[in-house]
This record gives structure tokens, C-alpha cells and sequence, in this order.
């Protein structure tokens, strides 16, 4: 396992993260097993991975937060924390007690590493960043990163004050942040959190048609809005373009011997200015299906080919990476 520094902090992330929202399950997951999520937070400390990232909004049939402080009760000195703190909760006068709250329901006395989960621009930039930095100050938080800032929102607050890292979408089926918020990311160096790595298992060859894909999952940009009932764009979709990079995607990993979803993982480590890839798990098997990822290197000339396949997916997203709106959020 590999880990990488955020910046001058002192903390450091493992190259493959746990992403624990699943932990909540409810109306996005299902059903999930409360000791399925124990185990799979022990299996991935056991494998290396440090770094399990939560968030506060993270809530429906049980807190992701409270399931993930109970599974690191004894284990806390091995892991690193990050979770975040919702838009609605950003005004200066709300941000300690929020995290606060978190603190609690993670059994822990710091954060390491508390994140903006949208951003919020009823508010000021500059109210928020001096509560947050607040935190730091008093040893509540260790470091400061944002979810879902593009080039604007990441220009005003570096105006403000620096953080160390942007959770984003990137995954080969969707490179929307290679245009712009990937190179001003580097440029001010800020590490990529990539969420949805394998763009909610389209990546691992599960499906082969648009038509074989539960309408929960086919809620994003690259479906046709008529897919799902909670879509929230009006796109066209890219279907087509999409599942013929997925069969091309296939035969590659054939070639290699491997799994999709490895292929696909291989190939979003190896890419510059990545700091951590959230791998989701429900349960210690999923886990382990997505360790060999870690020990796969593609050579540059698969690297070349995995994205010339993808090239027509990404040139639909036209550089919007919000995943679920036409209106793109990401300013």
C-alpha cells in the first residue's frame, strides 16, 4: 500500500480509501448488515487501508458515522478520518457545533481531515473558511479539504486560505475534471479524493445495456433522463458511447487477465495528482475484490488505450462534472 502526504499537514492518506455511506443503507443502499460494515472496516486495516472517509449527511437506517466510530473504538491510532460537513451548516457560527456532533458520534477527539460537502454561496467563503480554521487551531481538526469545488469556487477560497484536498468524480467513465479542476488542483497542490471510482459498478462489467442498469443507479448524466424517475437532468444521455467504451474496456482487461474493475482502478491510481480512490464495500468480500487493484500497474501504452476508448464519453460531458444536473453545481 502506498500513501501520500497532504501537503505540509502531517496527514496521511492510503492510496485506496474506504468510502463508508453504504454504512448508512436506507433509501440509497438497501439493507445493510451492521456487522457486515464492522468486519469490512477491520479487513481494511488489516489490508493496509487507513483512510475511511464518512460524512455527516451520511444518515438513514444508521449514522455512517457512529457505525464507523464503533468499528474503530479500539483501532482509532491506525485510521484516518475524514468526513464533512454539510452546505446547510457553514455559517461561522454553526461550524464548531457541527463538528462537534461528528466528533462525538465518531468516538473520537479529532477529525483528520473535514471536508465542505457541497459549497454554499449564500455564504461567504471567508466566514466559512475562519470557522473551519477555527478547528484547526484548536486541534479539533488536523487538516481542511472541499467535495465538488470547480475552478471558481476553488479560486475564491484559495484567495481566502489553502486546503490540501478536492473529493471529485473521476473515473474512466467520467473525466469531466481533466479539463480545468484537474490542472488547478495540481497547480495550487491540492490531492484528488476520486469518488465513484468505478462510476457505480457500470465499470466492473456488470451490466452490458443501459437497459439491464436499476434505474437508482441510472439516475446520473450519462443515461438518458427517462432511464430513472429521479433523474434530475435533461441531457441526452450517452448510452451508446458509453457501453462501447465498457465492451472495448472488457476486451482490454481480457487481454491482461484481469477484471474490469481492477483495469479500471489501475488506471485512475496511475493518474497524476490523485491522492486516494473511495472504494466502496458493503462487506469484507467486495473488499477483497478491489485489493488486487493495488498491485496492478498498467504500462503506458494501456493507460494510452483506456483513454482513447473513453475519449467520447468525456467529450459529452463537455467539462460539467456534476454527475447528476444539467445545471452544473460545480462553479
Amino acid at each position: 500500500m502506498k500513501y501520500n502526504k497532504l501537503g505540509d499537514t502531517g496527514v496521511e492518506v492510503s492510496e485506496f480509501s474506504l468510502g463508508c455511506w453504504p454504512f448508512a443503507g436506507g433509501s440509497v443502499w438497501g439493507h445493510q448488515e451492521y456487522s457486515d460494515s464492522i468486519a469490512t472496516v477491520h479487513a481494511a486495516l488489516d489490508a493496509g487501508i487507513t483512510t475511511f472517509d464518512t460524512a455527516e449527511g451520511y444518515d438513514d437506517d444508521q449514522h455512517s458515522e457512529e457505525v464507523l466510530g464503533e468499528a474503530l473504538k479500539d483501532r482509532r491510532a491506525e485510521a484516518v478520518i475524514a468526513t464533512k460537513i454539510g452546505g446547510t451548516h457553514l455559517a461561522e457560527g454553526d461550524i464548531e457545533a457541527t463538528c462537534d456532533a461528528s466528533l462525538k458520534r465518531l468516538g473520537t477527539d479529532v477529525i483528520d481531515l473535514y471536508q465542505i460537502h457541497w459549497p454554499n454561496h449564500e455564504i461567504p467563503i471567508e466566514e466559512t473558511y475562519r470557522g473551519l480554521e477555527n478547528l484547526v487551531r484548536k486541534g479539533k481538526v488536523r487538516a481542511l479539504g472541499v467535495c465538488n469545488f470547480a475552478t471558481r469556487d476553488l479560486s475564491d477560497l484559495l484567495a481566502v486560505g489553502p486546503i490540501v484536498t478536492d473529493q471529485l468524480p473521476y473515473s474512466l467513465l467520467w473525466r469531466a475534471i481533466e479539463d480545468a479542476i484537474l490542472p488547478k488542483c495540481k497547480e495550487s497542490d491540492i490531492g484528488i479524493v476520486c469518488y465513484s471510482p468505478l462510476s457505480q459498478g457500470l465499470l466492473t462489467g456488470r451490466y452490458a445495456t443501459a437497459d439491464e442498469v436499476p434505474n437508482g443507479l441510472s439516475r446520473s448524466r450519462l443515461f438518458e433522463p427517462g432511464r430513472s424517475p429521479r433523474a434530475q437532468h435533461n441531457d441526452p444521455g450517452a448510452e451508446d458511447e458509453m457501453f462501447s467504451a465498457i465492451a472495448g474496456i472488457g476486451k482490454i482487461a481480457d487481454e491482461l487477465g484481469q477484471s474490469m474493475a481492477n483495469v479500471a482502478l489501475a488506471w485512475l491510481r496511475q493518474q497524476q495528482g490523485v491522492a486516494t480512490l473511495l472504494v466502496g464495500a458493503r462487506n469484507t468480500a467486495e473488499l477483497a475484490r478491489n485489493l488486487p487493484a493495488l498491485e496492478l500497474t498498467l504500462e503506458d501504452g494501456v493507460i494510452a488505450r483506456l483513454s482513447e476508448l473513453t475519449e467520447p464519453v468525456k467529450t459529452y460531458l463537455a467539462g460539467n462534472a456534476d454527475m447528476w444536473n444539467s445545471d452544473n453545481r460545480m462553479r
